[in-house]
């Protein structure tokens, strides 16, 4: 009965000692080890050989954080030389999202390396290769890129973008000279920006990038010298001593464009037109010893060649004074007003997001 007894306690301790080793490491299904601390905690690169990759951990209170953070510590590797202007990085993730780039790509690999990045917002070739619990309140996760492979990434992109230049820049004479062709220009800025960062990524990790040719400068300043021989045309329907003329026409000459007042109808050289008209009417306001004066101003800007509206605008504004004439006046400065303030700033935005067509 004793040999029993003990037999019955050996195996029973076999069994808890049994389930004590089967907790004290592999993987959880999601992919998380536990037990003891991997290598790579304390010293990346006693797992991952330095000449071969760039890694990193990260550490936080939940797995997402734990990987974001060895996301960002893998990046800051590359410092500020990988960085891109702000409005350059989100013109040119827009145009891959939009299918914009594609119409500019001569091939379908070319295509598809690009449309990569757009669902990426890390830098490629790196991915999480472990995470680990360390079973009270912290995650850890490593970081690890590639450096070969990451070379060969993004020494397509670069080639993929050289193409997309070339394409967007190689136009007839009468295409250069239109606001399609600020616009290819100024995407080729943003293209050419974007190929920066590229080339300087092969370079830290120890590659040899293509030549990327000119800078996004070289590309704005283009864009801007085709605004200059970009006349403009601005008929205005009842103006008060050009008052109207005046304030749109330096939100076009403030960006560059010549602009002319050539009588609406009249035969102009200008494929655009910014076709202004400003109505005024009293306005009867019952037991009001004022006068009120309401002002309707639209003012859309067309392309002629095209015969389509490019860009409308529109708003109204009501003034009051003592004399009817008083009143006008004090209108007319409100829409000088408005049109400073407002107008010149959507104008800039407009031309800013537009997209090169095909």
């Amino acid at each position: 009965m004793m040999l029993k007894r003990n037999v019955f306690i050996l195996l029973s301790l076999f069994i808890i000692f049994s389930s004590c080793v089967s907790t004290s490491g592999g993987l959880n299904p999601d992919g998380v080890s536990y037990g003891s601390s991997p290598a790579w905690v304390s010293d990346v690169y006693s797992v991952y050989n330095r000449a071969q990759y760039v890694a990193a951990t990260g550490y936080g209170s939940s797995r997402s954080a734990a990987e974001g953070n060895a996301l960002a510590a893998v990046t800051s590797f590359f410092g500020q030389t990988v960085q891109v202007e702000r409005n350059a990085a989100s013109y040119y993730k827009q145009a891959i999202v939009n299918g914009v780039m594609e119409s500019w790509i001569d091939t379908a690999e070319m295509r598809s390396n690009i449309n990569t990045t757009a669902v990426l917002d890390n830098l490629m070739g790196v991915e999480i290769e472990e995470v680990w619990y360390n079973s009270r309140d912290t995650y850890y996760a490593v970081a690890v890129m590639e450096k070969a492979k990451t070379v060969r990434i993004y020494t397509d992109l670069i080639r993929a973008n050289l193409n997309v230049i070339q394409n967007l820049v190689s136009m007839t004479p009468n295409e250069r000279s239109s606001l399609d062709g600020v616009i290819r220009y100024r995407f080729a800025a943003a293209v050419a920006d974007v190929n920066i960062s590229y080339r300087n990524i092969v370079a830290l990790l120890g590659g040899n990038a293509p030549a990327i040719g000119h800078n996004g400068d070289y590309y704005r300043l283009e864009a801007q010298n085709i605004i200059k021989i970009i006349p403009v045309n601005v008929p205005v329907t009842n103006d008060r001593n050009s008052r109207i003329f005046g304030a749109f026409a330096k939100c076009f000459t403030d960006l560059g464009f010549e602009v002319s007042r050539a009588e609406r109808g009249s035969n102009s050289n200008s494929r655009y037109v910014l076709d202004v008209n400003a109505a005024l009417s009293p306005v009867n306001l019952p037991g009001n010893p004022g006068y009120f004066v309401r002002i309707e101003l639209s003012a859309n800007l067309t392309d002629t060649l095209n015969n389509i509206v490019l860009f409308p605008y529109n708003f109204n504004i009501r003034e009051g004074h003592v004399s009817l004439s008083e009143a006008e006046v004090r209108a007319i400065a409100e829409a000088e007003r408005n049109i400073s303030e407002n107008y010149s700033t959507l104008l800039s935005e407009y031309l800013t997001s537009l997209m090169p067509k095909k």
